[in-house]
């Protein structure tokens, strides 16, 4: 047992006493529950603040468990209404960005089959509208759905093929994948250009589309754009493109893809869930020439039971 002195952080006295941070943090909740609650009252106000005000109390209670405290997400809400730390929102407002009236080919959705299992696998695309005091500016985006990492983003004036293969080019220089990637979007026109397709193909990358006015597929990209738009985009004013260009990069290479916890990772970073999962894979060995292919779901067609045939 020992007490915090001078400036010493909790996970340096912890180390220095050779004990957990979870068994301090239980054995102060016991001996001294008020100075426990104001450790942990601090600590929220310091995740709120790093995550600009966008994280609620599920983030929060998962950050906090990650750094050795004891605490569920109730008592997180519930000290969060106290101490007033209330999660940004922001309005929504919808601008159309697919044009699919269009006779260029149309390709098979194979995203919809594929159970992803790794990195490079399948990757999707989309494009959004971001709006400043005089314009508006589009954002395209490559993302990989295994650890919803942001990999190609581009931002123009002009919603045209130059601003999706810029785009697409990024996130293959970033990844240098090899033959075999999936790449889905919508059957807009930006994708299903000659120059785009051609870009793909030459990269060895599948192309996949989904259906017009089905946006499921997409829900990956989709959840992206809402989070850069409530935690970045509603909360500023941009002087002009650059200003929003170097603000974007800086949210998506250093915070989003590097710090903010994602539920759907079991709230850890894209980085992290990246890094893990490549641990993972090199402590356990390829079990066989597949190691690291997706899963494909198939149409199974009906028995003749089912049919009601019988011999």
């Amino acid at each position: 047992m020992m007490r915090l002195q001078g400036k010493g952080r909790v996970e340096r006295c912890c180390r220095l006493a050779g004990v957990s941070r979870a068994g301090f943090y239980r054995q102060w909740q016991a001996a001294e529950p008020a100075e426990e609650e104001q450790e942990l009252r601090h600590q929220m106000q310091l995740i709120f603040v790093t995550h600009r005000g966008h994280y609620g109390n599920r983030r929060i209670a998962a950050q906090l468990r990650q750094q050795g405290m004891l605490v569920n997400k109730k008592r997180v809400a519930r000290l969060m209404r106290e101490d007033n730390l209330l999660a940004i929102t922001q309005r929504k407002f919808e601008l159309a960005t697919t044009d699919s009236d269009h006779g260029l080919p149309v390709y098979l959705n194979l995203a919809a089959r594929m159970v992803v299992t790794g990195i490079n696998q399948l990757w999707v695309a989309d494009i959004t509208y971001i709006r400043l005091n005089r314009e508006f500016v589009f954002l395209a985006v490559v993302i990989d759905v295994y650890s919803r990492r942001a990999i190609g983003r581009s931002i123009s004036r002009r919603i045209d093929t130059q601003l999706t293969l810029a785009a697409l080019k990024q996130a293959i220089q970033d990844r240098q994948p090899k033959p075999g990637v999936v790449h889905h979007n919508d059957q807009g026109v930006q994708y299903a250009s000659r120059d785009y397709v051609a870009e793909l193909l030459a990269h060895g990358l599948i192309p996949s589309m989904s259906r017009p006015g089905n946006p499921y597929d997409n829900a990956f990209c989709e959840s992206f754009m809402k989070t850069l738009k409530k935690e970045e985009i509603y909360c500023n004013k941009y002087q002009d493109l650059e200003d929003l260009t170097r603000h974007a990069e800086e949210f998506i290479d250093e915070y989003y893809n590097r710090q903010r916890l994602h539920s759907a990772l079991g709230y850890r970073s894209p980085a992290d869930f990246e890094a893990a999962a490549a641990q993972a894979a090199g402590a356990g060995g390829e079990a066989n020439g597949l190691a690291g292919a997706p899963q494909m779901r198939y149409f199974t067609p009906p028995s003749d039971h089912n049919l009601g045939v019988t011999d």
